[in-house]
């Protein structure tokens, strides 16, 4: 699973060839879909070549394409319908180590909206940081068709799940620890209320997954998240009638 950063960083790399980045700018100056043989004539190259550089564009999700008839064109013998390019919605946003506040930002405004009377502030964002976290779990499951996961098999997804929302996890004497954390300014800012969000939207994240036995806990370490998992000890399981086996 590519992270954002992965991803954003390959949308930003093909704006490096200065033509492909003219061609980018121009179109989004344009605010209408164009078509290749306008961008071709503003930029100066044949139509072949603008095609090529505008298609590239489409692929790494910058622009988005239709198809229509040439203005003032139409009914029968009017040929075919051209391709146009136009901005897609898609933002940007390259940061290294990675940032992720708008998963924060989402959090934090359905907590709003979800807040009940008397309910404190921090124990809803808690609670909507569980739900966010179970909806990504749940979405990976569905996605690989997974069965209930035993404890290895939980750490293992679980890990690429968070290594997608930028967290960086790595495995260290059986436990998964988060080497980033994508909401550091924030973290620096009110680091119990993050940490605490940190820990429920992990949390979440395996329980959508299907586990139910894996220990998040919060082990405040210089430089990383606060978060780590690891399964419990095979005492612990067995007594819970667990699967001992990944």
């Amino acid at each position: 699973m590519l992270s954002r950063l992965s991803r954003d960083v390959n949308a930003v790399a093909a704006l490096d060839d200065d033509l492909r980045r003219r061609m980018y700018l121009e179109v989004r100056n344009r605010r209408r879909p164009v078509s290749r043989e306008e961008i071709a004539d503003a930029v100066g190259v044949s139509r072949k070549l603008a095609a090529f550089h505008l298609d590239k564009l489409v692929d790494r999700g910058l622009l988005v394409t239709s198809y229509a008839r040439p203005p003032g064109r139409g009914g029968r013998g009017a040929g075919r319908s051209a391709k146009y390019y136009e901005p897609s919605n898609r933002e940007l946003d390259v940061s290294i180590p990675e940032r992720n506040y708008d998963l924060m930002g989402t959090i934090l405004v359905r907590a709003i909206d979800a807040q009940q009377p008397g309910e404190p502030t921090a124990a809803t964002a808690g609670r909507v940081a569980h739900e966010i976290g179970e909806e990504l779990g749940r979405t990976e499951r569905e996605h690989r068709r997974l069965p209930r996961p035993g404890p290895e098999r939980a750490m293992s997804v679980a890990a690429e799940v968070l290594s997608g929302c930028g967290y960086e996890p790595y495995t260290d004497d059986g436990t998964v620890r988060l080497r980033n954390c994508p909401f550091h300014s924030l973290a620096e800012q009110s680091r119990d209320l993050v940490c605490g969000l940190n820990r429920e939207l992990v949390h979440g994240i395996v329980s959508g997954l299907g586990n139910d036995t894996l220990d998040v806990t919060l082990s405040p370490s210089a430089h990383e998240c606060c978060v780590q998992l690891r399964p419990p000890d095979r005492a612990t399981r067995e007594s819970r009638g667990d699967r001992v086996d990944g």
